[in-house]
């Protein structure tokens, strides 16, 4: 081989040597760069005090999703029996914690996965639907805090007394099923005797039976409304705003949400406050923690939103007082 030859022939090696170093470099960079820890999120719908309370709650404590960490989001949409589907999706991709909230997403993710850690975020009380051995000790592999406090359905009838003190009728919209509400109605009942008004208890359990039961406020001829939490109810509170707006009923709700969809009057616990516990909880887990060892929290936030335009729509005047309480007033 002449001096010419070989040297073409080297430099023919080294530009091929190159190019397969360089056809190889994206395949190491795949190999060595780390994995993200993942979060599953399945919730009925997004909403700026959940999802992007926990998206800014998390970022504080370092985990930024798409730089470190990674969240998949699913959804919904007031129709539970998607969840299931749902929560199936999220185990088999392998994520390393779900964050559910509503009973339905509870038990799907509880259903899909035994070992992967779930944090909950619940208005229910998670020890009487069975969700929990106690607040203390959750055991299993679930954790997370609830919204339900004691003394809030009564404080609700309080609120809708001031706000409609003329009604004397009352209906109260609740899921049997939900042992939650059971509690809070029997709650509002003796509420309800104590100040010598009439209550009129609506079962709301089926998307199917939305129609019948307000057929059935209709016709017990209610002045007012309590509308108790649940994710059917929660789903649907455009149509419930919607019927009480058209029926000239005065309401009053268990969360903001309903507020913000043209409700009168909500009070309840804070959905931001609560997202800001679920944060810490997850961030706990990515660090190495475990569900059984972190207690479930409870969100003692409690906050009042009232809307002076469906009030003046309802012809009802708020006092001074009553707004001078409200961490919240619509125009």
């Amino acid at each position: 081989m002449t001096w010419g030859s070989a040297r073409a022939f080297a430099c023919g090696a080294s530009a091929a040597a190159l190019l397969c170093a360089a056809l190889a470099a994206p395949r190491l960079a795949a190999q060595t760069q780390p994995r993200l820890p993942w979060i599953g999120y399945l919730a009925n719908e997004p909403g700026p005090d959940t999802s992007a309370t926990l998206r800014a709650r998390l970022a504080e404590r370092g985990w930024v999703e798409g730089q470190t960490v990674k969240i998949s989001h699913r959804y919904a949409q007031g129709k539970v029996e998607l969840f299931p589907g749902h929560a199936d999706e999220l185990a088999r991709l392998g994520v390393d914690v779900i964050v559910a909230t509503s009973a339905p997403a509870i038990e799907a993710a509880r259903r899909a996965t035994r070992t992967i850690p779930i944090v909950m975020a619940t208005t229910d009380d998670p020890v009487a639907t069975g969700l929990v051995a106690s607040l203390a000790r959750p055991g299993g592999n679930l954790t997370g805090v609830t919204l339900a406090a004691p003394g809030l359905a009564r404080h609700r009838l309080e609120l809708l007394n001031e706000l409609a003190p003329g009604a004397a009728r009352i209906a109260v919209i609740w899921n049997p099923t939900n042992p939650s509400n059971a509690a809070e109605l029997r709650e509002t009942e003796a509420a309800a005797r104590a100040r010598g008004l009439s209550l009129v208890a609506v079962p709301l359990s089926a998307d199917s039976e939305r129609r019948a039961a307000l057929d059935a406020i209709t016709s017990a001829r209610a002045g007012g409304l309590l509308v108790l939490a649940d994710v059917l109810t929660i789903a649907r509170r455009a149509e419930l705003v919607t019927f009480t707006a058209r029926r000239q009923i005065a309401a009053v709700y268990p969360l903001p949400e309903f507020v913000d969809a043209g409700g009168l009057a909500a009070y309840g616990p804070s959905w931001s406050d609560a997202f800001g516990h679920v944060a810490a909880a997850v961030d706990r887990i990515l660090r190495g923690g475990t569900p059984a060892s972190l207690a479930v929290e409870r969100s003692t936030r409690v906050e009042l939103h009232i809307s002076l335009r469906a009030a003046r729509a309802l012809k009802l005047p708020v006092s001074p007082a009553l707004l001078s309480r409200a961490q919240r007033v619509v125009q």
